[in-house]
């Protein structure tokens, strides 16, 4: 679709809009508190990068940005970290990032774009913060559609499920349907990458790197096997908190992915093999940076740091780790394009209207 811009809030580095840009929607910026996420946002998108807190933007800013469009699209994934099944045991309530929805609704209202979408963990629904913006965007005259999106089935190589929300003032709009046989694995996506030890990095990409393996770690991996579990090794390796009755619920960690499966969940410390089950399927080592931007969708080319900058792992790994997936991205923009171009071909005349009384839409489950 022609004439259509949109602005990514929360941007991180850059997975949502490069998924976008691949579907033809002109990001015109991306706004994220993170000056790390200004290179790979910038170089690869050849967007604008707004360092900022989303709480300080205006709306009178964002539609300078968007310009003239005809239609504009408002996205972004506020940080999942206070709607994660891991955070409900602190008080997250007091963080924040907590209330960062409730900006994205300020700025929905105040700029008023005929389209919004926005991703997070599935139990984003669980609360009230999410129930109040997907209301507000309905009692502004948004049809609202949110459904829990299994990656696999759009053939992102990660096991990986996310909430979506796709809003519209013209019309009805949903996700599209996956592509039956679509499904792809972590051999379909970092079989073919060159072979590192554990503490190396490779020579052609400083980001397929990966972090060093202690030398009882190196004798764990090796007793590993691809979907197995730290229950499989001899007792002698087993740490101690697995050996009390309160530890051995856990078995997901030190673990190694499947070659022919797509991988489990990444984390922000994807790139330690005892964070997960992230080994590598048959390599001594935890999987390197550059493939796990593989596994969230990343083209290998993405670049992360400016040529020759440091490779912090830390760092790097959380950027990563929380980027919404670019395969999820393209899904979106997708979604976008053909609810645009059936809301055209509708009404060719029209280019926008509101639900008329009576034609809210409920929320679809």
């Amino acid at each position: 679709m022609k004439d259509v811009t949109c602005i990514d809030l929360f941007c991180g580095a850059g997975g949502l809009t490069h998924g976008l840009q691949k579907e033809g929607i002109d990001v015109v910026a991306g706004v994220d508190v993170e000056e790390s996420c200004r290179h790979p946002f910038e170089f690869n998108n050849a967007a604008k990068f707004i360092k900022e807190d989303v709480s300080k933007i205006s709306g009178e800013q964002l539609n300078a940005l968007h310009g003239k469009s005809a239609i504009r699209v408002l996205a972004g994934c506020a940080p999942c970290q206070p709607f994660s099944t891991y955070s409900q045991r602190y008080d997250v309530l007091s963080s924040p990032r907590w209330g960062l929805l409730y900006q994205f609704d300020r700025l929905v209202k105040e700029t008023r774009p005929q389209i919004v979408t926005m991703e997070n963990v599935p139990t984003v629904a669980k609360h009230a913060v999410f129930d109040d913006f997907a209301n507000s965007l309905m009692d502004q005259g948004y049809h609202v559609y949110r459904s829990v999106v299994d990656c696999t089935k759009y053939g992102l190589p990660q096991t990986r499920r996310r909430m979506v929300l796709l809003a519209s003032r013209l019309g009805p709009i949903e996700i599209v349907a996956p592509e039956p046989e679509n499904r792809r694995t972590v051999r379909d996506a970092i079989g073919g990458l060159p072979p590192l030890f554990n503490g190396e990095a490779s020579h052609a990409d400083a980001m397929h790197a990966a972090s060093k393996l202690s030398p009882l770690n190196v004798e764990r991996i090796r007793a590993s096997r691809p979907g197995g579990t730290w229950r499989d090794w001899p007792e002698h390796l087993v740490a101690a908190c697995h050996r009390k009755e309160t530890g051995r619920t856990y078995p997901g960690v030190y673990g190694r992915m499947e070659w022919d499966s797509p991988s489990p969940t990444l984390t922000t410390q994807y790139y330690g093999f005892g964070n997960g089950r992230f080994g590598h399927p048959d390599q001594e080592r935890a999987i390197s940076l550059r493939e796990g931007a593989i596994l969230q969708g990343f083209p290998t080319s993405y670049s992360f740091v400016p040529d020759g900058g440091p490779i912090h792992f830390k760092a790097l790994g959380r950027m990563i780790g929380n980027a919404v997936p670019v395969t999820l991205g393209e899904v979106i923009g997708r979604s976008i394009n053909q609810h645009l171009g059936a809301m055209y071909q509708e009404r060719p005349d029209e280019k926008e209207r509101a639900p008329r009384d009576g034609e809210r839409k409920p929320l679809v489950a």
